[in-house]
């Protein structure tokens, strides 16, 4: 079950688990399963007093080459054009 929090955990909120019997498909499912007792000789061994860790991930923009930054100017440039467009529209109707 771990492997799959891990997989989804980027779709929380966005999505419900629900529960499906594996019984009529007769193949495993995850409530099946015995878990894992919280071992050093487990891989996914957590210490009881360890200490949260926040993972993210760093992109250094240097590596990002000038096509990424056209494509952002232009988007930018559509969206404040779009703005500028409707907020004039919305002043001629009133």
């Amino acid at each position: 079950m771990l492997r799959w929090q891990i997989a989804i955990q980027e779709y929380r909120g966005n999505m419900t688990i629900v529960h499906k019997a594996g019984d009529p498909h007769k193949n495993a499912y995850g409530l099946s399963r015995w878990g894992l007792p919280n071992t050093p000789d487990n891989s996914a061994y957590v210490p009881e007093n360890a200490e949260p860790q926040i993972l993210f991930e760093i992109i250094n923009i240097t590596d990002l080459g000038t096509e990424f930054f056209e494509k952002a100017i232009s988007k930018i440039k559509i969206a404040i054009f779009s703005l500028l467009y409707f907020t004039k529209i919305a002043k001629m109707e009133l």
